[in-house]
This record gives C-alpha cells, sequence and structure tokens, in this order.
C-alpha cells in the first residue's frame, strides 16, 4: 500500500488496513513504511496514465526503400484509445513539415493539453511555436529515453514487426499506401491489451446466432479479420 500510495501517511494506512480486517498499531504501520526523501510525488508512469485523456504523442522512425533511399515516417499517437492520429512520409522531416502534420492531425478544438516528444532537431523553433498556438503544452523526454514515450514506441514496434519487417517498400507512394493500410487494420480490427482486449475504434461483439465466421485478409493477407455472416 505504501509504495502504491505515494501519497498516503500511516494514519491512511492503518484506516485500510482495520477496513481488511487486519489488526495493527499505527505505530507499526509507520515503522514499515517506505522511506522516502522530500515529498511525494507521482511518477512518469502514473503521470501517462492518469493524464492519458489530454495526452498525445509524435516520433519518427526511418524506413529503407530498395533503391536504399532513407524515408521517414512520422506518427502521432493519441493515448486515451491508443488511437493513430495521423501518419505522413518524407525524406525532409524539416519542422514546418512537422508542424503542418500536427496542424492536421487535430483540427479545429481537438488539440491535447500535451504532446510528447523527444529531443530531436527536427522539432525546432517554429515547431514549439506553431504547438504553443494551438494551446498545446510542450512535453520533451529526458536525453535517449525513449521509454519515457512508450505508446508511440510501441506502436513504432508493432508496425515493424507485424508490417515493415515482412515488405520490400519500392518508394514513397508504396510506403504511404502500406501504412494507411496498416493504420485501417490497427485502428478497426487489432485488439490490445490495454483496452480490455477492443480496438481503438471500438468492434462491436458478434454473437453465434449472427451466422458463420469469415476471414477477410488485412495489410495485403498479413492479418485478417474475422466476422461473422448473416446465414
Amino acid at each position: 500500500m505504501s509504495e502504491a500510495n505515494p501519497l498516503w501517511g500511516a494514519p491512511r494506512i492503518h484506516g485500510e488496513l482495520l477496513k481488511l480486517g487486519i489488526e495493527v498499531s499505527q505505530a507499526t504501520v509507520a515503522k514499515y513504511m517506505v522511506r522516502r526523501q522530500g515529498a511525494p510525488s507521482p511518477s512518469w508512469r502514473s503521470f501517462l496514465r492518469n493524464h492519458a485523456e489530454g495526452i498525445a504523442a509524435i516520433d519518427m522512425f526511418v524506413v529503407a526503400s530498395a533503391s536504399f533511399r532513407l524515408l521517414y515516417v512520422m506518427i502521432i499517437l493519441a493515448h486515451d484509445r491508443r488511437k493513430i492520429m495521423r501518419t505522413a512520409v518524407t525524406e525532409h522531416p524539416s519542422e514546418a513539415w512537422l508542424s503542418r502534420q500536427v496542424t492536421e492531425a487535430f483540427p479545429w478544438d481537438t488539440a491535447p493539453h500535451y504532446l510528447l516528444r523527444d529531443r530531436d532537431a527536427s522539432y525546432g523553433a517554429y515547431f514549439r511555436k506553431r504547438i504553443e498556438v494551438m494551446g498545446i503544452k510542450d512535453v520533451v523526454t529526458a536525453p535517449r529515453s525513449p521509454w519515457q514515450n512508450p505508446y508511440v514506441e510501441r506502436v513504432i514496434g508493432s508496425i515493424r514487426r507485424e508490417c515493415l519487417d515482412h515488405i520490400v517498400i519500392f518508394n514513397e507512394r508504396h510506403l504511404r499506401r502500406v501504412l494507411s493500410s496498416y493504420a485501417d487494420y490497427y485502428q478497426r480490427t487489432r485488439t490490445h491489451l490495454s483496452l480490455e482486449k477492443d480496438c481503438p475504434d471500438s468492434r462491436p461483439i458478434q454473437h453465434r446466432s449472427v451466422g458463420r465466421v469469415v476471414a477477410v485478409p488485412r495489410v495485403g493477407g498479413l492479418h485478417h479479420h474475422y466476422e461473422r455472416l448473416a446465414a
């Protein structure tokens, strides 16, 4: 209890133990509590969890084409439903290009409260000014700390393992088409452990009485979508 609730003192923990039928003195609780230096503060994981509805994350990764050209993929992910808000591809990720992607990902009044990113030099002054105008607070991770932006890193890993590692990319247009196909599969078909086996765009349960199960190929046949068809 002490580790999971850093804001709780001995009286609060003692009260919980009494409610669980554990007879122990408050002095004993205080003796075995985790010792901390300074005021208790929530962890980085707690921040991500508590503010998930208002956090989006942005990151980039590199894909090599069949002609050995390096293509940069930008991805913006909303934390609350792990929804991919936008993907884009370019050979030259300038700050003006990145700023435009954020604007197109969050039109009108849909901008998140926080945008989580790394320290890549592409996020220059122009980019920072644009998100400030949109009312988004810029949250920058520590140097060489990808674990501080875990959700978008996990999505990038999924894109590589479940898609790009099995396809030869010919050019920029081909990469855009492949990413669009995978993003549609990811949003509407692929189930997620963090969403209690649901999809970012919630997928209804089809009961056995509806009909037989059929397989629909997705992402060029790399994956399949299973649904029931009425008899």
